[in-house]
């Protein structure tokens, strides 16, 4: 991997399993993930004791139940990156349920930077010349230089493209595929008693939808009953050159925008979707709000 600016792994259709994909992502950047959990001084100070305590281990088990039962080809996925990494599974699964966890760490821990919303940001335009996203990647710094490119193709025919966070499943930051779907992601941060304990992982969703067929689709695969907390979702249609701002939150509640040619931004608040969230300085939905004023589109709740 030294010297390659992005680096990837192209995986073809004879692979025989989700878990064989995994292993085979796990085993080409094993080095990448074992450093990045090693260096993740809230994954081994705060998360991994979290873990280990018994409530922890009560919110683990009920976050492992869900996503397993709801998603077992991408848990059996995330299994073989574990094994083909070296890495114990414990600590790339506390990686892929960092949102979920963090409310529920202890006062004592600090989830300031665990649940961090000051994260990624996006604008979108359509019009009759172009349609556009515009995405900044922002992350926890334990990402920096810990991120990799997975180009996936399926037997029976389609394939992705993701960029990944090492030891999480594809993808938590971006990522399209071969049916025209494409989407960029904004961290959103919703109050504890917001979140529901236990529910479907943020990153179990986005990897969901890699596999989506079209725009439609996309959205059944965000609009769910028991997720356990929210997120932002720009849904791309490349075909058809359509824009969606998703906002989702627990207890089934959804909110659509499409865009239209005035240009959207979104960064790490939700906009339009009524839910009592945790403000920042830097994200101050006010702020946000006023950059919007000049926003059109269609909203659907």
């Amino acid at each position: 991997m030294d010297g390659e600016w992005l680096p990837s792994i192209e995986i073809g259709p004879s692979c025989n399993s989700p878990y064989e994909l995994g292993f085979l992502i796990g085993q080409r950047f094993a080095p990448m993930i074992k450093s990045r959990v090693s260096t993740d001084k809230i994954l081994q100070q705060q998360m991994l004791p979290f873990a280990l305590s018994a409530g922890g281990n009560s919110l683990i088990e009920a976050l492992s139940t869900t996503n397993r039962n709801k998603y077992p080809k991408y848990w059996d996925e995330l299994r073989g990156t574990a094994d083909g990494s070296g890495v114990p599974f414990l600590q790339v699964l506390l990686l892929n349920f960092r949102k979920e966890i963090a409310h529920f760490l202890p006062k004592k821990m600090s989830t300031s930077e665990v649940g961090n919303a000051e994260e990624c940001s996006d604008v979108l335009v359509v019009n009759s010349s172009m349609a556009l996203v515009v995405h900044n990647e922002d992350a926890n710094v334990s990402v920096l230089g810990h991120v990799y490119l997975v180009k996936a193709s399926r037997q029976g025919g389609g394939s992705f493209t993701a960029y990944t966070y090492a030891g999480e499943l594809p993808s938590c930051a971006f990522g399209f595929n071969s049916h025209g779907v494409g989407f960029t992601l904004n961290a959103v941060p919703p109050k504890k008693e917001e979140v529901e304990v236990g529910g479907i992982g943020r990153n179990f969703i986005s990897r969901d939808l890699l596999e989506a067929v079209s725009i439609e689709h996309a959205l059944q695969c965000i609009h769910l009953p028991n997720i356990s907390v929210g997120h932002s979702y720009n849904l791309i249609d490349l075909r058809k050159r359509r824009l969606l701002n998703v906002e989702t939150a627990s207890k089934n509640r959804i909110s659509v925008l499409e865009i239209g040619s005035n240009p959207f931004f979104h960064a790490n608040m939700y906009m339009h979707l009524q839910i009592s969230q945790t403000e920042t300085s830097s994200c101050n939905p006010k702020i946000i709000t006023e950059r919007n004023t000049f926003t059109s589109g269609r909203h659907k709740r």
